[in-house]
């Protein structure tokens, strides 16, 4: 999965990276029984992290909107132990988080030791919609890279292991996606006119991506650009992704605190 891993130093054009292939998996059938594989694998892994209590594990998901965070979440995180695992959602800033500085909120929703936490959007939406819609002056986001990276190194330093996915979808995709919630009443909940006046700001949220991907794929907390169009495709690409990552830590179920010998259960 190293392809889809955007080097530190990368000048990244969106437009040069596909949006639907498919090339760890020679079908649908053969991707989700691959998918299958890899989420007990992750289960047994996650079992592992969480009982031992030693590493960390934070987890970025960006995309655009109906690129499926969501998805991706509820399908890779299927069947691991929800003690170890939690979600965080970052929203309008509250006027309590408005008062602090925009990573204040962040830093006390990262992993403790033996958890994994998965921000659902994040502080990037910092140098992103605030970008796009000019709600700071440029002067202030554009420090922000640098703090970013800065904060993401102390993060690793203290020994977390930061995965980061830009779900990249298409825009004709997201069109569909889009007419589908319209289409489905089941599905009317999920669908939001504001999402039509963000759509028209597409080619400046390619901008803003290209520049947080570009300068914010590190060593310590490298992105992955995931080709999102096929969510089955998607999901395979987090879960290898994550599965290896834990395959190289040094987990391993902790000792007894004590002798069990001659322990007797009546």
């Amino acid at each position: 999965m190293d392809r889809y891993r955007v080097a530190p130093g990368t000048q990244v054009d969106l437009s040069q990276w596909s949006t639907d292939d498919t090339p760890e998996a020679e079908s649908k059938d053969e991707g989700k029984e691959r998918f299958s594989v890899m989420n007990n694998r992750l289960e047994a892994l996650q079992e592992v992290l969480y009982a031992q209590g030693k590493h960390k594990i934070l987890i970025v998901l960006q995309a655009m909107d109906t690129g499926g965070k969501d998805g991706a979440i509820r399908h890779v995180f299927d069947g691991v132990n929800p003690q170890g695992v939690k979600v965080a959602s970052f929203k309008v800033p509250t006027p309590l988080e408005r008062a602090h500085d925009y990573l204040w909120r962040v830093h006390a929703r990262t992993p403790a030791q033996g958890e994994i936490v998965i921000f659902n959007r994040s502080h990037y939406e910092d140098v992103l919609v605030v970008r796009v819609h000019n709600l700071v002056p440029e002067d202030v986001w554009s420090r922000r890279y640098e703090q970013i990276n800065a904060f993401e190194k102390l993060l690793a330093d203290e020994g977390t292991t930061i995965l980061k996915f830009y779900l990249h979808i298409s825009k004709e995709e997201q069109k569909e996606r889009l007419q589908a919630r319209l289409d489905d009443p089941s599905k009317h909940w999920k669908f939001s006119p504001g999402d039509l006046a963000e759509r028209k700001f597409w080619p400046d949220y390619m901008a803003a991506y290209e520049a947080v991907l570009s300068r914010t794929s590190t060593d310590w907390a490298p992105w992955y650009i995931v080709p999102a169009d096929r969510k089955w495709y998607r999901n395979l690409v987090i879960s290898e992704v994550l599965v290896q990552t834990l395959a190289g830590l040094d987990l391993r179920f902790p000792e007894a605190t004590e002798s069990l010998d001659g322990v007797v259960i009546e």
